[in-house]
């Protein structure tokens, strides 16, 4: 397939100076970092795979170092009767 794009005069040094200082073509370039682009789109980032979780800590209000034992207890037992 062929494609053609139109890049900023900027991008398109920078292209240049890259391929010179990697002795690659402008094509094996633009094709390395467009499968560079898309492998990585498609494996999410290990903060990505644990995003749900980070925080979770942070659920309780006030002071839990203090009551943790009363948190634990109530997380595994139920709320204390009495």
């Amino acid at each position: 397939m062929m494609l053609s794009i139109q890049l900023p005069v900027t991008l398109e040094q920078k292209l240049s100076a890259y391929c010179a200082a990697h002795y690659l073509t402008e094509d094996e370039a633009i094709l390395e970092a467009l499968n560079r682009l898309l492998t990585h789109d498609m494996t999410p980032t290990p903060y990505e795979l644990g995003q749900d979780g980070f925080g979770a800590d942070r659920v309780h209000r006030g002071e839990i170092a203090s009551e943790s034992k009363r948190l634990l207890r109530m997380k595994f037992r139920g709320p204390a009767v009495g």
